[in-house]
């Protein structure tokens, strides 16, 4: 136990030595070693699903103090079951948070290389892959200007959730596929992705 405080105060303290894409599997590495792996335990999944609800599903930023809270406890928690799975995912949230209050570029190095460690370690966990993640992985994807694979993993994530706004989004941006726009336009016109992209 005394092994994982450290390695989640040596995340947090270091965030900026982790958040290359050449240290980042280091860190998680040693981060997952001490983690305790339960896959019947779906905490962080659906710790996942529901800041993907109400982030990026949902028309406006509906995210609670209560989420919040309930984040911060199992992430300070040692006991919590795959703790390295919430870990990586509050890693790349810092990243992102932290270079756009900067107004810097994140480095899309260490966000592919954490996409593609989340997406490979949740699938090994649950069996199944948030949406979130497909919609992270396709932003790094895109700002490392592999646009080619950004839009490959639009289209899976699509086929595994089909509702999904900012999946739509993003295809309609590679596509201009006249019938997601219209269904954007439609049924999503009040959702900020859509005004952001000001598709009409």
């Amino acid at each position: 136990m005394k092994k994982l405080i450290l390695a989640f105060f040596f995340c947090i303290s270091l965030h900026t030595f982790a958040q290359t894409g050449a240290k980042v599997g280091d860190v998680f590495q040693k981060i997952k070693d001490v983690s305790k792996i339960d896959r019947d335990d779906r905490t962080v999944y659906d710790l996942l699903d529901e800041f993907y609800n109400k982030n990026l599903q949902a028309e406006n930023d509906e995210m609670t103090a209560e989420t919040v809270q309930r984040i911060e406890k199992l992430a300070s928690n040692p006991d919590t079951k795959n703790l390295h799975i919430l870990m990586l995912f509050l890693m790349y949230q810092q990243h992102i948070s932290r270079t756009a209050m900067a107004g810097k570029t994140p480095d899309t190095e260490f966000q592919i290389e954490a996409m593609k460690l989340l997406e490979s370690e949740i699938l090994d966990v649950y069996g199944k892959v948030p949406a979130i993640i497909y919609i992270y992985k396709a932003e790094a994807l895109e700002g490392g200007g592999k646009k080619g694979e950004a839009k490959t993993t639009v289209d899976q994530g699509l086929k595994e959730y089909p509702d999904s706004v900012p999946l739509k989004v993003y295809s309609y941006l590679n596509t201009k596929d006249e019938v997601l726009r219209n269904d954007l336009v439609k049924n999503h016109s009040n959702h900020w992705m859509v005004q952001q992209f000001g598709i009409k």
